[in-house]
């Protein structure tokens, strides 16, 4: 047996650490050279008042404790500029709003990664297409975008049972009511339907109560997962029980839906016919577990988009009964008191996609998104005090990109960009001024090769619930509304003012993996 004396491993060891300092530094010295080549300058430096940035990691608790998440990460972008340079938990990362970086970041998907997103989601999503990179997303994503194509819901029968029930659920005795969990309920059902060829049928009376304990299952997880991208590195501090039984839950759902479907399939062969969509993913799928994997992917993206959508739309348009009551017309003008909608009643309905756009414009599903360099990069802009040069980053650090502040950018969408107002699309705005910022600076279903395979189907759900709705009800903001605007100090927002500074917001928002309304839509439904 071969044995080393101490001295042998200290030798090793110590040729090890010399071999490493010299890969770093011949690493560093060919970034360095890399980015004199291309004339790089660091991007203006979001200033920390503590160590290693914890006091950044405070204020994100801080900011999400009182549902103001968005503010603390939208200021940033105004304070110093559309691209920043920032120290967190000791690591050097970098955020961006401008178009030009986010159209280099997704569309160059072998330099940009999701670097530890996957180790992060993994307990719930498993390995789907929202988990998956390389070869084995490009397959997932050529088996799935088939399964979206518009002739599979062209006749819109996929909705209307479930939109029917969802009004029958409604009362319009003029009290407030909370839309939002119901909105989820019925994105739910219709997206089941739509992947299992059979709804859950969680607005159906005596299913509630299984629909609603996944759903908070769901949400609790997601509440998990958010926490540990939040630590980074040190992401698996964050599960314990809590965690690991909500994912074991949301599993159990879908295994049943799963065993569900397969009795169904065997006992009846006309439901084969209702769903596509899970024959095509279960033929692919080695394993049962495959299966699961990529219909919960699937199931968060349709269910958890479409409902915030809705409910963003709605507190929208209960807040602003000018827009509310031009919609109203147009509605009436094109399809009446008729619920037999097509397609082509959408396509005349111009101010109804109007306010859809503009609602995904300040409440973009998905509103913050990181990627992480594969390798060492150059983005185009951002870097040097003007914010016009190009910038490195190095292999290993992190580009966080908030559609959220690039929609309310004044130089893109005008000086009332904070501001819900749907005619904007109607107009010449600078977003239009050039091909670029027309493409990249409107990024509500993401962009370039991972762009949302489903936009077109949560998109019609959304406007055919819209419209059936107000088909039926009158729409007004409730009083004594706890969720307008109120004043928060927040410490060390700005990078000249330690000592914080207030901001105003609208309404409270709930951030897990979408952005939805932390005291709920509440409106009052007329008679």
């Amino acid at each position: 047996m071969l044995t080393l004396s101490f001295s042998a491993l200290l030798g090793i060891a110590l040729a090890w650490a010399i071999h490493r300092l010299a890969w770093k530094y011949s690493r560093l010295k060919r970034d360095n050279k890399l980015a004199t080549q291309y004339g790089c300058e660091q991007p203006p430096r979001l200033r920390n008042w503590w160590p290693l940035g914890i006091d950044r990691l405070i204020q994100i608790w801080t900011a999400d404790s009182e549902q103001r998440l968005m503010d603390l990460f939208t200021f940033p972008f105004k304070d110093v500029g559309y691209t920043l340079e920032q120290k967190f938990l000791g690591t050097i990362a970098f955020g961006t709003i401008d178009p030009e970086n986010l159209e280099a970041i997704m569309t160059n998907i072998n330099v940009f990664s999701f670097g530890l997103r996957r180790h992060i989601l993994f307990p719930l999503l498993g390995d789907g297409i929202f988990t998956q990179e390389g070869k084995s997303w490009r397959h997932s994503r050529e088996l799935l975008r088939p399964q979206f194509t518009r002739q599979h819901y062209r006749d819109l029968n996929i909705f209307r049972p479930h939109v029917d029930r969802l009004l029958h659920y409604l009362t319009g005795n003029g009290a407030a009511t909370d839309l939002q969990p119901l909105f989820f309920r019925l994105t739910l059902d219709t997206t089941t339907e739509y992947l299992f060829g059979k709804s859950v049928n969680s607005l159906m009376p005596g299913e509630a109560t299984k629909g609603q304990s996944f759903a908070n299952h769901f949400d609790m997880a997601q509440n998990y997962v958010v926490q540990r991208f939040r630590l980074l590195d040190l992401y698996w501090l964050i599960g314990g029980p809590k965690f690991w039984r909500s994912c074991s839950a949301v599993h159990r759902f879908i295994d049943e839906i799963i065993d569900t479907r397969m009795d169904s399939k065997e006992k009846d062969k006309d439901c084969n016919s209702k769903s596509i969509f899970f024959d095509a993913v279960a033929r692919d799928s080695r394993t049962r577990r495959d299966l699961r994997d990529q219909l919960t992917n699937v199931l968060l993206a349709g269910r958890d988009t479409t409902a915030c959508l809705l409910s963003w739309t709605f507190h929208c348009l209960a807040r602003h009964p000018d827009v509310l009551g031009r919609l109203n017309v147009e509605i009436a003008s094109v399809v009446g008191t008729n619920t037999d909608l097509t397609r082509d009643d959408f396509k005349r309905m111009p101010y109804l996609d109007q306010v859809l756009r503009e609602v995904l414009r300040l409440y973009p599903p998905v509103p913050v998104n990181t990627r992480t360099a594969h390798k060492t990069t150059i983005l185009p802009t951002g870097g040097g005090k003007d914010g016009t040069k190009p910038f490195m980053v190095r292999e290993g650090e992190n580009v966080a990109f908030c559609v959220y502040a690039m929609h309310r950018r004044e130089d893109l969408y005008g000086p009332d960009a904070g501001q819900f107002r749907p005619e904007r699309w109607d107009e010449d705005l600078p977003l239009f001024q050039n091909e670029r910022t027309a493409t990249w600076g409107y990024l509500p279903f993401n962009g370039g090769p991972r762009a949302c395979l489903g936009q077109d189907f949560g998109f019609v759900e959304a406007a055919y619930t819209v419209v059936r709705i107000l088909q039926k009800y009158p729409i007004v903001k409730p009083d004594m509304y706890k969720g307008d605007i109120q004043g928060r100090k927040w410490l060390g927002w700005s990078s000249h003012q330690p000592e914080g500074i207030e901001m105003v917001t609208e309404e409270r928002q709930k951030m897990t993996i979408v952005l939805s309304l932390g005291d709920g839509c509440r409106v009052t439904l007329g008679r």
